[in-house]
């Protein structure tokens, strides 16, 4: 039944009366023009802590950013209580466009994407030579991860007293990826510190590893100031550590000359966001033989144009066996 006749006006409308007394809402959002520049050093239970300025800001993220979530590394604009007080809290209005995005899935059957960390510019796969053992498929996880997400990755090879890193090294010489090799001793002294330091100066660094391989003690070692609980003891039965570090940490390097970035040790990394197609952007010396691929090609099948480009002397074929070693991980286990 219609309410109304064929020809209404504005007077024939009626508008139902606002009971709260307050504004209608709008979709028109403001603009937050004067906003302040942060940076969000770690997330906790839907509170941020930001870096504004020379301090400390901890916020909340405004209801008009929907689902769109803040994660360690991202620039923000926020507004409100900016003073870093006490019991004060601020608002994030807005989150910058990020540079890069490092993220994992729990498997590659589950399809929720966790954002690790935006805006690093490389990615420290930390990893012990014994004590627990070595896991190559989660480096190689580790890798397509940072090549899908922008970031440069190198390794750090820990333990080095308790196994030599040869072998592992061999693995990804093709790779051409940078390392540092550490033993306890060097770690306890300063001289891993030292090295490792070398690679991070002027970057933000992210670092990554399962537990139990010493990945927070060498963040405590960068970054003494910043003390993070370490794992305190491997599981003689799973060789694998105990959790300790519970969220990611944003933490500045002496001088100002850089950031690490602590993430929790993780058991597993899943690749299920990765678009396979986008992992041949790593291969730059690999990509110009693509331009004759069959459509949809996954440059991991007998009609691959890539065969014959690098049979023809263009790349070195050891690069090739390296793409398809790294678009085959998606589809193993990282425990084969």
């Amino acid at each position: 039944m219609r309410r109304y006749g064929k020809h209404t006006d504005e007077d024939d409308i009626r508008s139902r009366p606002n009971r709260r007394g307050n504004r209608p809402r709008t979709h028109i959002r403001p603009k937050h023009e004067d906003a302040a520049e942060g940076l969000v050093l770690t997330v906790d239970r839907g509170r941020l802590t930001c870096l504004v300025e020379d301090r400390t800001v901890l916020a909340m993220k405004a209801r008009e950013l929907g689902r769109k979530a803040a994660v360690v590394g991202d620039r923000v604009a926020l507004v409100g209580d900016l003073s870093g007080a006490k019991d004060t809290l601020a608002r994030i209005v807005r989150i910058e466009e990020r540079t890069s995005v490092l993220r994992r899935t729990a498997d590659d059957d589950d399809p929720y994407e966790r954002v690790v960390v935006a805006n690093a510019d490389q990615l420290a796969i930390v990893t012990a030579l014994a004590d627990p053992e070595p896991r190559p498929r989660l480096i190689d996880r580790c890798l397509v991860a940072a090549f899908d997400g922008g970031l440069t990755p190198f390794l750090v090879l820990t333990k080095s007293d308790l196994a030599p890193p040869d072998q592992l090294l061999e693995l990804y010489g093709d790779l051409d990826i940078p390392y540092v090799v550490t033993s306890r001793e060097e770690l306890e002294n300063g001289d891993a510190a030292d090295r490792v330091r070398a690679e991070l100066d002027g970057k933000v660094t992210a670092f990554v590893g399962h537990s139990g391989v010493g990945k927070t003690t060498l963040v405590n070692a960068l970054v003494p100031e910043e003390r993070r609980r370490t794992t305190g003891h491997v599981n003689a039965v799973t060789g694998r550590g105990r959790h300790t570090t519970t969220s990611a940490l944003a933490l500045p390097l002496a001088g100002g000359r850089g950031w690490v970035v602590d993430t929790p040790g993780v058991r597993s990394f899943g690749l299920a966001h990765i678009d396979p197609s986008r992992v041949i952007h790593a291969f730059p010396d690999l990509e110009a033989g693509t331009e004759d691929c069959p459509r949809a090609c996954s440059h991991d099948e007998p009609d691959c144009a890539l065969d014959d480009w690098v049979a023809e002397g263009h790349a070195d074929p050891a690069r090739l066996y390296s793409l398809r070693r790294l678009l085959a991980t998606r589809e193993r286990t990282e425990g084969d």
